[in-house]
């Protein structure tokens, strides 16, 4: 077992990393240019969003509540579409400094968790590999599984969650390159 105090430097240092990559990743590199598109008549649909008072949070419509799913209003709603779902942000700017903070401070917490799974699986002075295997797979899991629960559920094109579940492999090799390369020995 590795104690956790040993391995502070490579827990900052990945998330430095894998945060730099993404940067890299989201703002250099054109696969994720087309993640997204514009509405078609985006005033019209703005002002109608605007005039209905949302407040900030996901919606889903139609709604239903369970007990009403198979009720035949219900199905109408349904079948006429558009069916979807919908996060609506605070007016203003996007924050992206607040944003890019959480995602570094979710960055640090998946290497954390990292090092807290690796250091009472692996040894100290354990070869790269066996340290490599351990730390990657699970930082993997941390940072590309949720893009397949959002194409399941939440409605994200496939594609979009491919070229997630991409990210957090490249993600999860830089974090288990980092944690072999610092390994204590």
């Amino acid at each position: 077992m590795v104690a956790l105090s040993a391995l502070w430097i490579p827990v900052l240092l990945s998330a430095v990393i894998v945060f730099l990559a993404s940067s890299v990743m989201h703002m250099l590199l054109p696969y994720h240019r087309n993640d997204y598109h514009q509405l078609p008549e985006e005033d019209k649909i703005r002002a109608a969003v605007r005039t209905a008072g949302l407040q900030p949070g996901l919606y889903m419509f139609p709604y239903s509540t369970p007990k009403d799913m198979k009720s035949p209003v219900t199905l109408d709603k349904f079948r006429e579409g558009p069916v979807g779902i919908m996060t609506i942000f605070p007016n203003g700017p996007i924050a992206m400094p607040k944003l890019l903070g959480l995602w570094f401070a979710y960055s640090l917490l998946i290497s954390f968790f990292v090092a807290y799974l690796t250091g009472h699986t692996v040894t100290a002075g354990a070869n790269y590999l066996s340290v490599f295997r351990i730390a990657g797979t699970a930082a993997f899991m941390a940072y590309g599984f949720g893009s397949i629960s959002n194409a399941i559920w939440k409605g994200q094109p496939w594609s979009m969650a491919i070229k997630e579940l991409f990210d957090g492999l490249v993600y999860g090799l830089l974090t288990a390159g980092t944690f072999g390369w610092l390994w204590p020995r």
